[in-house]
């Protein structure tokens, strides 16, 4: 955690970063058992990690993307479907604009928001600009809301996570339950 942020932010970072009882060293009870072709969101870590993901991602129509690449970064974090970080290399920028609005992740800094230019009423991404030091990796790539624009990994539609705040990447290898599916607020 960089050492200009205030002391009161700071205490709360702290806070919501020891408050997981999940870490990803054992899955509870309730976790499904994955086939050997699948992943459980139970045995992502927490803190979460980046991993280079090497398939073909497509945002938005197939026809026109707003991004396509093989250089995705994949977010893993205990209890959530994978997120998607897409390389500004890869984006058209002439398809998203930045929109009003930021939120904080205790792990990787301040989100900013992003929308398609053709409806900016309607956030479809978000990146950090300036992420924590153990996130640098993800400063210059996007994520995008599989729930409100149309996401595909190696041909597969991809799912929305549950909840609607979250970006998570729901396909055929992600086992859950995963956070954001009713009475999961305390994961």
């Amino acid at each position: 955690m960089p050492s200009d942020i205030p002391p009161g932010l700071r205490q709360l970072i702290s806070q919501a970063r020891t408050k997981w009882a999940n870490t990803g060293a054992e899955r509870p009870p309730f976790a499904e058992s994955p086939r050997p072709d699948q992943e459980s969101v139970w045995d992502y870590p927490r803190p979460p990690v980046v991993v280079g993901d090497l398939r073909t991602v497509v945002v938005g129509d197939p026809a026109d993307p707003v991004a396509s690449t093989t250089s995705a970064l994949r977010v893993l974090e205990t209890a959530s479907p994978p997120t998607f970080y897409i390389p500004a290399a890869d984006i058209d920028f002439e398809k998203v604009a930045v929109v009003a609005g930021s939120s904080l992740c205790e792990w990787k800094g301040s989100a900013r928001y992003w929308a398609l230019t053709d409806d900016t009423t309607a956030t479809v991404g978000w990146d950090y600009p300036d992420p924590f030091p153990e996130f640098e990796i993800l400063r210059g790539h996007l994520a995008f809301y599989p729930g409100r624009v149309h996401c595909v990994v190696d041909g597969e539609v991809v799912r929305p996570q549950a909840g609607g705040f979250y970006g998570g990447w729901v396909t055929n290898e992600i086992v859950g339950p995963h956070k954001g599916e009713p009475g999961t607020q305390g994961w």
